[in-house]
């Protein structure tokens, strides 16, 4: 059986639906605490499958834990985080707990039950550079709580790994888009701004940069790092798609009919990072490669969240 931690956000609910999809014989069991951003309507369409169980629970609650590894698990796939900047700059308490904390105690139960781990990292644990790409090798340099704390993970992973000789692999993702995104995030936020109406939000000059990869090419790399990745290492994933959040927003503008006045310059974020940039030449290596380019990728986003207003329309904060 896989252990699937916050399997009810963004990527881990697009990852569930992906293997149950793809493979009969599989069994998956998702544990999220069902925080802000996790949803159990994202996995609708899969809750009675006889293949798929939920547990509501946190990573880091040892007794929870205790009942789940009894149920012969064998790889465990620790999607569950604390994951947007801002939130972190605001209060940091809770990504140090799930980040960290519960991190370590998922490492630990692996360890004692011998189950394969796999830690979902990001790309923003490199910190920023104005040029080149970084490799899977480069030293860390975090900027932010939340890149802090998924640095610091990754550090715990690699600790079991040379340690006790755990079977671990960790992947670093660029920014994902797609559907079931929570619209706290750039692109689902500055989609549903705009059928309402609202103006976008963008931080300073809008010049920073990020490669954006559609969230079914990060699920089919992640499935195959889990059928080919050497244990131990650790892989960049990317989608090549570098573009400033002023394009991405002049983008959205386009393809819904409206002009530049609905920009809204605010304030820059606090230690904004200018740009993340990751070379993926080891994946590649391995036979992946996005099977969506960006245009189209970023079409049948809109399009998802042009028909699925009873799914965001409830989590909108403003």
């Amino acid at each position: 059986m896989i252990l699937i931690t916050g399997g009810c956000g963004f990527i881990g609910s697009n990852f569930i639906r992906y293997l149950l999809n793809l493979y009969d014989d599989i069994k998956i069991l998702n544990l999220d605490k069902l925080t802000y951003a996790g949803n159990l309507d994202n996995l609708k369409t899969v809750e009675t499958d006889k293949r798929y169980s939920f547990i509501k629970g946190d990573i880091a609650d040892s007794e929870i834990l205790d009942s789940i590894f009894k149920s012969d698990i064998e790889l465990v796939i620790n999607f569950a985080a604390e994951s947007h900047v801002d939130r972190s700059i605001a209060a940091g308490d809770s990504f140090i707990h799930t980040n960290i904390v519960g991190t370590h105690l998922l490492l630990e139960y692996c360890r004692k039950f011998d189950c394969k781990f796999i830690q979902i990292s990001t790309d923003e644990v490199y910190g920023s550079r104005e040029d080149g790409y970084f490799k899977e090798t480069d030293v860390l340099n975090p900027s932010s709580i939340y890149s802090a704390s998924k640095a610091s993970a990754e550090m715990l992973t690699n600790s079991y790994k040379v340690t006790y000789g755990l079977e671990v692999n960790i992947t670093r993702s660029s920014n994902n888009f797609g559907p079931f995104q929570y619209p706290e995030k750039l692109i689902p936020r500055f989609i549903t701004n705009l059928f309402r109406n609202k103006k976008l939000p963008i931080y300073g000059s809008g010049n920073n940069i990020r490669d954006w990869i559609y969230v079914e090419d990060n699920c089919r790399a992640l499935d195959l790092i889990i059928q080919k990745g050497k244990s131990g290492n650790t892989y960049n994933i990317g989608g090549g798609n570098e573009k400033e959040n002023l394009e991405i927003t002049h983008l959205i503008l386009s393809k819904l009919n409206f002009e530049e006045d609905m920009i809204n310059y605010v304030e820059d974020r606090l230690g904004h990072d200018f740009r993340y940039a990751i070379d993926t030449t080891e994946l590649k290596n391995m036979g992946w490669k996005p099977k969506y380019n960006f245009d189209e990728a970023f079409d049948k986003t809109i399009e998802w969240y042009s028909k699925n207003e009873n799914w965001w329309k409830p989590l909108l904060i403003d």
